[in-house]
């Protein structure tokens, strides 16, 4: 009976684990097995992977779930901020898109099942070059959902961001799903994204300006999926000196582990050298510290278990 009773409470605390990691788990594989349904316009593949949910969030779950895996980010016409193909019919024909590609559709997609879904244009930064380099024009697209009449109950959704990522020349789009951009994060979407109307920049602002937007540091995909919290420094272009540590910390939910802290430094157009840190994790919040050893200017990724979780650029002075 004592075997039996601890089988189960082993299976509980399974099953709970694993909807503490992803509650739309039972919605993300029931869409996974629809698949990529290539025949069908854009308002049989919404009834083909909706009909069955009734709740709106669950609906507009599995179509977060399918834009993101079954369209790809269009690395040409991203690159040249081209929006002739956006129309949502073009992109489920193409299987590619841009951003505004990506939001039109899904937008376009929640409003033939009743949910109200906007498009939001604006900002954000891929690449530690880019921080205090403010763009010249949006370039990013993502989506704002309301679920009830309140303020609160607005979400944001980047289902674009969700399907993977380019590289730093914009030409190899790479698949890799993240499931957290869906009902993203409040406060840690407001360090990511800015738009260009800040009626649709929901919770608190981490910055009233463009120009703050931009002095922040880069947030990578994997900072999302780990939903990542007060980072340090909050400043993306970290000025110190030979040999004075800097100090780093984020929080992290507590459900995920950090295995491993690297830092990778040098030229933007090398790998660069990966450097283990030495690194504490205390209720929830991950901690390093690490002295720069020579004079340059250089971009700085902050990897964990392999992953970029967030960029800087530093200029280190002489002592």
């Amino acid at each position: 009976m004592k075997i039996n009773l601890l089988l189960i409470c082993s299976i509980l605390f399974t099953v709970n684990i694993n909807a503490q990691t992803n509650k739309y788990q039972y919605i993300d594989d029931a869409v996974a097995k629809i698949g990529a349904l290539p025949t069908l316009n854009v308002a049989n593949i919404t009834e083909a992977i909706t009909s069955k949910y009734n709740e709106s969030e669950d609906k507009a779950r599995a179509i977060y779930y399918w834009i993101a895996n079954n369209i790809q980010i269009d690395a040409t016409a991203t690159k040249k901020l081209d929006q002739r193909n956006i129309d949502p019919e073009k992109v489920i024909l193409s299987r590619k898109a841009t951003p505004l590609g990506f939001s039109l559709l899904f937008q376009e997609m929640c409003s033939s099942v009743k949910i109200r879904c906007l498009s939001v244009d604006g900002y954000v930064k891929n690449f530690a070059t880019e921080i205090n380099e403010k763009a010249d024009e949006k370039n990013h697209s993502w989506n704002v959902v309301q679920l009830g009449t309140s303020p609160n109950t607005w979400y944001y959704v980047d289902a674009c961001k969700a399907s993977g990522y380019l590289d730093l020349k914009q030409t190899v789009f790479t698949k890799s799903f993240t499931s957290q951009y869906f009902f993203a994060d409040k406060k840690l979407f407001n360090l990511m994204y800015y738009p260009d109307n800040m009626a649709w920049q929901l919770g608190d602002a981490n910055t009233k300006s463009l120009n703050g937007f931009y002095a922040l540091p880069v947030l990578a995909n994997y900072a999302m999926a780990l939903e990542v919290k007060n980072p340090l420094p909050i400043t993306g272009f970290i000025k110190t000196k030979i040999g004075v540590k800097v100090n780093f910390s984020f929080g992290i939910n507590s459900d995920n582990t950090i295995n491993k802290i690297s830092l990778i430094t040098g030229d933007i157009k090398k790998k660069g050298t990966d450097i283990p840190m030495n690194f504490d994790v205390s209720n929830g919040v991950v901690t390093f510290t690490y002295d720069f050893k020579k004079e340059e200017t250089f971009p700085l990724k902050i990897i964990a278990d392999g992953k970029v979780v967030f960029e800087y650029m530093v200029e280190v002075l002489e002592k």
